[in-house]
């Protein structure tokens, strides 16, 4: 499993989540928050792009995303359930990496592409419980820029 850096190119979890920590090591004082978001683009097949923010609050941030492609799924339930678990694998990962190196007061959110305009809104109650559930802060549309905004760009 690999992400790519904008600036760095391609890093592997471990190579990001140095990246991710030198980064909040650069302004302790700040306050960060990690936020992982999922998206996809349905053409012959399905791409998916599970993106991983560090926003400086206030100052700035960087982002690093891993892209992974599969079957053509037509159910847009199934593409947004399948969404939330990659969100969830990830978020998981960077959880786990945290805590093992002592940084467990960082906040991790996990954005979702649902909101309350559209298709998507069924489908809210399921998987904001599949993410607050996992022990993650949940945001949706319009909240949820890490899902429909940077997944979203490199999707396409």
């Amino acid at each position: 499993m690999y992400f790519v850096s904008p600036t760095k190119g391609k890093l592997s979890f471990e190579e990001m989540m140095e990246d991710i920590i030198k980064y909040i090591k650069g302004l302790p004082n700040s306050s960060y928050k990690i936020i992982i978001g999922s998206d996809s683009q349905v053409k012959k097949e399905t791409v998916y792009i599970t993106a991983v923010i560090v926003h400086r609050l206030g100052k700035g941030a960087k982002y690093y995303y891993r892209k992974r492609t599969e079957r053509k799924v037509k159910s847009l339930r199934q593409k947004i359930f399948f969404e939330t678990s990659l969100s969830l694998e990830v978020g998981g990962l960077v959880t786990r990496y945290l805590s093992q190196i002592g940084h467990i007061d960082e906040q991790v959110e996990i954005h979702i592409d649902v909101g309350k305009q559209g298709e998507t809104k069924e489908l809210i109650k399921e998987v904001v419980g599949m993410v607050t559930g996992s022990g993650f802060q949940a945001k949706i549309k319009p909240e949820a820029y890490g899902a429909s905004s940077v997944a979203d760009k490199h999707s396409k």
